[in-house]
């Protein structure tokens, strides 16, 4: 014979002291409010930004306390020293110095192009996948012509026609701006279209509330995770992009990057003459400040797909509570 288990009512769950008719407490560890948009604090996230505020305090402050990067001295090509701690280059310029000004310059076309193309994908994506029709049918048209086109080849070819005097840093982040939004705007029209049918939305809009109001504190609220993650994919691109655009000849001509000390360093053959002082540094500027993005998306990740924020030990509760209803349900079976 076996013994059949009562229906729980649901009562017997409830802290003790809660009225029948009243919502439980949040449960211990989950974080309500604005903490619930903001990452949980891992060590990817402390690597992440601790990477990310060491290159910006460099790039920012460094420039203040080094001298003239343009400064040429008689003594040629030499190696790190006393008087010159990441050494000189062929024309007895010092690297330490065109090293802080190149990270400013790359940390500012990066800005740049991360505001610019969040600003162009939330527009295209957010407004387009909002209005629907012919709006939504217009926008999304010319975010898939703009997704098909080689995004590389084409930034070669813009950055070719520009004569060299007036390609500068507003130049070249417009053009990756121009170049690097479409994806993010694909994103953002899917998320817009899941939003737009919820419940608050259309009582939004049954209460008369006009759709640039819907789309600012109703739908916009939501997406700051994916706005957030898809500024740091941006900002990571135009660096990166950056950086190959100047190793080409094609950068900013009236700043220092990054890629434009690589540049010169391959003109000057410091990999033929082992110089890897002049080289080395703004690689490693550029692989470590990528990575250390890297580490804060995926950290943002945890705000976007709600199953990797997770806790470990909730998941282990949950699976022991099931193991133990199991061999409850078999022990009263005879």
């Amino acid at each position: 014979m076996t013994s059949v288990i009562p229906p729980s009512s649901g009562l017997e769950d409830l802290p003790p002291g809660t009225e029948p008719g009243a919502l439980p407490p949040p449960a211990a560890g989950r974080r309500t409010g604005w903490r619930a948009v903001l990452p949980a604090w891992t060590p990817k996230l402390t690597v992440g930004l601790g990477l990310v505020v060491v290159i910006a305090l460099f790039g920012l402050l460094g420039p203040v306390f080094a001298g003239d990067p343009a400064t040429i001295r008689n003594i040629g090509l030499t190696g790190p020293s006393g008087d010159h701690w990441l050494g000189t280059t062929q024309t007895g310029q010092d690297v330490l110095d065109q090293l802080t000004h190149a990270t400013r310059g790359s940390l500012q076309i990066g800005l740049l192009v991360g505001v610019m193309a969040t600003a162009l994908s939330a527009l295209f994506g957010v407004i387009g996948g909002y209005a629907d029709g012919i709006v939504d049918e217009a926008f999304s048209l010319f975010s898939n012509v703009m997704l098909v086109i080689p995004g590389l080849p084409l930034v070669i070819v813009i950055s070719g026609f520009v004569p060299a005097d007036q390609r500068g840093s507003w130049t070249i982040a417009l053009v990756l701006a121009l170049t690097g939004w479409a994806a993010a705007a694909r994103v953002l029209r899917a998320q817009t279209l899941s939003l737009r049918n919820r419940d608050y939305v259309a009582a939004a809009r049954v209460a008369g509330e006009k759709p640039w109001r819907v789309i600012c504190v109703e739908i916009l609220p939501n997406l700051l995770p994916v706005l957030a993650s898809q500024f740091v994919f941006s900002v990571i691109a135009a660096i990166l992009s950056e950086a190959g655009l100047s190793f080409l000849g094609l950068g900013a001509s009236n700043s220092s990057t990054l890629g434009t000390m690589l540049y010169f360093a391959q003109n000057g053959f410091a990999l033929q003459r082992e110089a890897w002082w002049w080289f080395v540094p703004p690689g490693l500027i550029i692989a470590a400040f990528g990575c250390g993005l890297a580490l804060i998306n995926l950290s943002l990740d945890e705000i976007i797909n709600p199953r990797l924020r997770r806790p470990a030990r909730g998941r282990a509760a949950r699976a022991l509570s099931g193991s133990s209803r199991k061999d409850a349900v078999r022990s009263t079976a005879v």
